[in-house]
């Protein structure tokens, strides 16, 4: 992996052996950024148990969780979540048609309203300063309820840490989706798009 702004080290020990074991078996090999958390191995392994932690939570739809993940990761411009995060999709069975258009979901037909709703929401929440809306939280409630709307928040927040850590480390997509045969994911418009 080029481009990262701290280099790469090699995991070591039974930590670094345990580390590399479980992202073989998650993702069949062991991703080139591990090396570069492996710096901080208490950050890393904290924010695993996170991400573990929120694989639990099922007040939201999968289809759902994965489109405002993938929403949010775009907004935010983590290739290495998107790519990711469409890997797992794979993984799940989820309807590779539709998470592949998340880039584009404003300009795709492939979605619900309600998931527009959820991708809108994950969007909004990512921005800098966030603009979530009374208006489009009340939709959100009356579609899928308040405990759902409650993990979608938690979940984009989430991913929002995960990937602005990434973007700021210089992570990068390490080719997950590639490595799957997987279509190319729909790239986000450019702003000079939408005008």
């Amino acid at each position: 992996m080029t481009g990262t702004r701290i280099p790469a080290i090699e995991p070591t020990g039974f930590l670094g052996a345990l580390v590399k074991f479980g992202a073989r078996r998650k993702m069949g090999t062991v991703p080139a950024s591990l090396g570069v958390l492996w710096h901080h191995k208490k950050v890393m392994f904290d924010a695993m148990g996170i991400g573990r932690k929120v694989e639990g939570w099922h007040e939201l739809d999968e289809n759902l969780a994965s489109y405002a993940v993938m929403s949010a990761a775009s907004t935010v411009g983590c290739s290495f979540c998107l790519d990711f995060n469409y890997f797992l999709a794979h993984n799940r069975g989820l309807d590779e048609a539709k998470v592949r258009q998340v880039p584009r979901w404003r300009e795709s037909t492939v979605f619900t309203p309600t998931e527009r709703l959820v991708m809108e929401y994950a969007e909004a929440a990512s921005l800098t300063p966030p603009a979530v809306t009374d208006d489009l939280s009340d939709e959100l409630v009356a579609a899928i309820g308040p405990a759902a709307l409650v993990e979608l928040a938690a979940r984009v927040a989430f991913m929002n840490m995960s990937a602005r850590m990434n973007v700021a480390l210089g992570i990068r997509s390490e080719q997950f989706a590639d490595a799957c045969g997987l279509a190319p994911l729909a790239e986000r418009p450019l702003a000079t798009d939408a005008a």
